[in-house]
């Protein structure tokens, strides 16, 4: 051990976010520093953090422009907490921020801090848009040009071409496959249907309005430039409604604007540290993070992009010594509703049981009534790096009010990947 010869508990004090927006919206004025540096100053508010020297801040963004490499750093300086404390860029996709919390969580569990927060953000309105490399290279040969002739003769080699934008590309570099593409395989594989999609995103949204009207949301959620609550959960919505829209990544597809989750620019950040430092300084523990773990699937060689959080979950019980069905909560991902109802299909089948993860028996189905209970991305959004921080805050809460129990954390990610977690009370 780098520190410490025994692990701490992780305590999670609690977590802040601004509301999450549909992307080209209400925060297409501001970029990944801005929001990012509105959910600290959130977390610093709430857990009266002001000045104060944290061992570390670990967070990060999907989409980010070059100048923004030391983002966590710089959104820190400006949130209220001591110019003290270090700042950690992590990405690792849509689960960066779930990431990041176990990150700081092995930290505090060394010895090495005793508090710090992990976060993440993502705007989709403003895109890191710039120049191919054609252009670049015309650039850099003017820039090294040892007369005025050899820079003149490389601007004069600029076409109209070099001036076309290169966008963020949304296909997977290996397959050149959107994630939805990838995701109406994984439908067709699993045979999940329209209609059980549908019926799965109404819930997302219903669960979703009820806890912004039952005030669930409030503690979680500040105001952030006029925006309230997250805009994208439709509390009117209805199957009706969601059966009338188009296949959006395929003409055959079952996959819609209405049952994946949209575009969205938002942030959040959580505050973890060990029982100790939330004691002196007097802050309730809402949870503990326990277990943590990240898997990768073979998504070029058949398997489906978005399965492997269902092998990397087995693996976590195992650690745990627990089974699927030994929790309160369940809060898994919705980058698409397809993707869930494969995730639990898989562990409900014998065959992927045995052939895939090596198991004697399948891990078996949850209750659904414990499922995503306050809605989840279908419904309030995905801005890509803050999900996990907005999912382990809400969990925390969740286990607070419940005085007790145990959630599991489920998050896939581009490029095959996927991050689980243990959290209990």
């Amino acid at each position: 051990m780098l520190v410490g010869s025994s692990p701490r508990r992780v305590a999670v004090i609690g977590g802040s976010r601004i509301p999450f927006a549909r992307a080209n919206g209400a925060y297409a004025s501001v970029g990944n520093q801005e929001m990012l540096t509105a959910s600290l100053k959130a977390v610093v508010d709430k857990y009266a953090l002001k000045g104060v020297r944290l061992g570390d801040v670990v967070a990060g963004a999907v989409m980010k422009h070059s100048s923004q490499w030391n983002l966590a750093r710089e959104s820190l300086l400006d949130s209220g907490l001591s110019p003290e404390t270090p700042g950690l860029d992590v990405q690792r996709a849509c689960g960066t921020s779930i990431e990041a919390a176990i990150i700081v969580a092995n930290k505090i569990a060394l010895g090495q801090i005793d508090a710090g927060i992990a976060g993440g953000v993502d705007t989709v309105s403003d895109p890191p848009v710039v120049f191919g490399k054609a252009y670049q290279q015309i650039l850099l040969r003017a820039h090294r040009a040892r007369s005025f002739g050899e820079r003149a003769a490389a601007f004069l080699s600029l076409r109209p071409s070099n001036f076309k934008p290169v966008f963020p590309g949304t296909g997977e570099p290996r397959t050149g496959l959107s994630m939805g593409q990838h995701t109406e395989r994984m439908a067709r594989d699993w045979q999940i249907t329209r209609a059980e999609q549908d019926a799965f995103s109404l819930a997302s949204h219903q669960r979703a309005s009820r806890a912004w009207s039952e005030g669930f949301m409030a503690e979680l959620v500040v105001p952030y430039l006029g925006l309230q609550s997250d805009n994208n959960v439709r509390a009117d919505t209805s199957l009706e409604k969601l059966g009338k829209l188009k296949p959006s990544f395929a003409k055959d597809g079952t996959l819609t604007a209405g049952n994946s989750t949209p575009m969205t620019d938002g942030s959040a950040a959580v505050l973890l540290a060990s029982e100790d430092w939330a004691r002196t300084r007097g802050l309730p523990v809402q949870a503990y993070l326990t277990y943590g773990k990240a898997a990768a699937v073979d998504f070029v060689g058949g398997e489906g992009l978005l399965m492997a959080p269902a092998y990397a979950v087995p693996r976590m019980l195992a650690d745990a010594g627990l089974t699927l069905q030994d929790f309160d909560f369940y809060e898994i991902h919705e980058a698409f509703a397809a993707q869930v109802l494969c995730t639990l299909k898989a562990w409900e089948s014998e065959k992927f049981c045995r052939d895939r993860l090596g198991l004697a028996k399948p891990l078996g189905s949850i209750d659904r009534a414990k499922l995503n209970v306050k809605g989840s991305s279908v419904a309030v959004g995905h801005p890509f790096a803050a999900t996990g921080a907005r999912i382990v805050a809400t969990l925390a809460k969740l286990l607070d009010e419940r005085g007790s129990g145990r959630g599991l954390i489920s998050v896939c990610t581009a490029g095959g990947m996927g991050v689980t977690a243990i959290m209990e009370k």
